[in-house]
């Protein structure tokens, strides 16, 4: 059977306030939306929808980044969860499959759930997703009966009996998306809110003789976000996943709780991670690396036994080959830093290559904007790079040449050449003192002047 995922994304989330809708909010450095699309990827839907409503170009310029192929439909008036799934019957008009309906700002469901949910389907025309909740008061409750779903009932309309129930309504729910439109056409505004409940699909579908379940998963996978303190613990919570995970596939963080990992972050086995570490998104770290402490990441690439930081920043485009050393307060961006190179001091490596086994002393930089443009700097192998050389882009160092220390090189360097490119130094006997002498009797004047 076919797969058509529908999430929900058209709130507003009053109590973020912010400018920016609630499902755009990131976790790990993702939007909570793309953590519901990574899980709904699981089941190869054959559509993706997203239905928005309060900042809809917002939310669609976000879609067209992560996944284009998914399509946008806008809830204009926000009228409830029944009316939601409505706006996506035109976009699934020649869709005969199942209806997944997830919510963006629930981002932590499981594939795994998810799968659970269709698997359901072989034996029940409607699932719904519940959990057994330590603190059940403000859920809604599902009533069964063995494996049958009864109904959903509301904690305010429960009786004693029914709030004693600890397995409660998570609001995702699996179906025939012939049948869910059928049912959601029979649903009514007839409550205190004046809303189209999802919920009532169930009581719905009962009456009409179909088969109700629901499947079970972890509390935490329901998390729901609507405020700023709710973002942050869902963040505290992917941490703490992300690293356990990390740590039960062979890598060392020495102390966890200190490391910040993106949504995508991805370390390879027997790599050591010291303290205070940060990974932004589209990192990858290959097996066997060292990561030292306060270094940032973002959009790069570190191959197997290389050795990076304290205090060492990569930026998107940075690529280091297998055993390269990069060290304290350097930073790479969009250069490519070949095996056994060694970056180890105070640098800024940008819009570069450096060939394998070259050494960049300390001070080194690549001049690489002119104020409009971009420049490349190429160096080749087994290069000698002296402290503070200045590198004016574009230009080229060839394999095993050198640059003096303090050089300005604005010429590219041939094979094997050393570049000598400072002025001479002239040394003027006594001009020191006699410099001092005035700067000091000028001092006195303007004192003087000022009393």
């Amino acid at each position: 059977m076919s797969t058509a995922l529908v999430i929900l994304a058209a709130g507003k989330g009053t109590r973020m306030n912010s400018d920016l809708p609630k499902v755009l909010h990131p976790i790990a450095h993702a939007p909570m939306l793309e953590h519901a699309l990574s899980a709904g990827r699981a089941l190869t839907p054959e559509h993706t929808i997203v239905v928005a409503g309060h900042g809809a170009d917002y939310v669609r310029a976000m879609m067209a980044d992560i996944d284009e192929e998914a399509k946008i439909v806008v809830q204009e008036e926000q009228l409830g969860t029944a009316h939601a799934v409505a706006q996506t019957r035109d976009a699934l008009s020649d869709f005969d499959g199942d209806i997944v309906v997830l919510y963006g700002d629930t981002p932590f469901v499981s594939a795994e759930t998810l799968q659970r949910m269709l698997a359901a389907r072989q034996n029940a025309d409607l699932v719904v997703l519940g959990f057994t909740a330590a603190d059940p008061a403000r859920y809604g409750r599902l009533v069964m009966d063995g494996d049958s779903l009864e109904r959903i009932v509301e904690y305010k309309d429960a009786t004693e009996a029914e709030r004693a129930i600890d397995f409660c309504n998570s609001g995702l729910m699996a179906g025939n998306a012939a049948q869910m439109f059928a049912l959601i056409d029979q649903v009514d505004s007839a409550n205190a809110s004046g809303e189209y409940y999802l919920t009532d699909l169930v009581e719905l579908a009962r009456a009409a003789g179909l088969r109700v379940t629901a499947v079970s998963c972890d509390e935490s996978e329901t998390l729901g976000i609507n405020s700023r303190a709710d973002l942050a613990e869902a963040d505290r919570v992917f941490q703490q996943r992300k690293r356990a995970d990390l740590m039960a596939d062979g890598v060392t963080l020495m102390d966890p709780e200190t490391v910040y990992l993106a949504f995508d972050t991805v370390i390879g086995r027997d790599t050591i991670i010291e303290p205070n570490v940060v990974f932004g998104p589209e990192v990858t770290v290959e097996s066997g690396v060292f990561i030292r402490s306060f270094s940032h990441f973002e959009g790069c690439h570190i191959s197997r036994g290389s050795k990076v930081g304290p205090y060492a920043r990569l930026r998107p485009g940075a690529e280091l080959a297998e055993n390269t050393h990069i060290g304290n307060f350097v930073e790479i961006k969009n250069a490519e830093i070949a095996e056994g190179a060694k970056v180890n001091h105070l640098s800024y490596i940008g819009d570069a290559s450096v060939g394998a086994e070259t050494n960049i002393g300390a001070g080194t930089i690549t001049c690489n904007y002119d104020g409009v443009m971009k420049h490349r700097t190429e160096i080749g192998a087994r290069a000698f790079i002296g402290s503070n050389t200045m590198l004016v882009a574009p230009v080229r160092i060839g394999d095993e040449a050198m640059t003096a220390t303090g050089a300005v090189v604005t010429k590219s360097v041939e094979d094997g050449a050393l570049a000598i490119a400072r002025a001479e130094q002239k040394n003027k006997p006594g001009r020191a003192r006699k410099l001092m002498d005035m700067l000091r009797a000028k001092k006195a004047r303007l004192s003087k002047g000022a009393e």
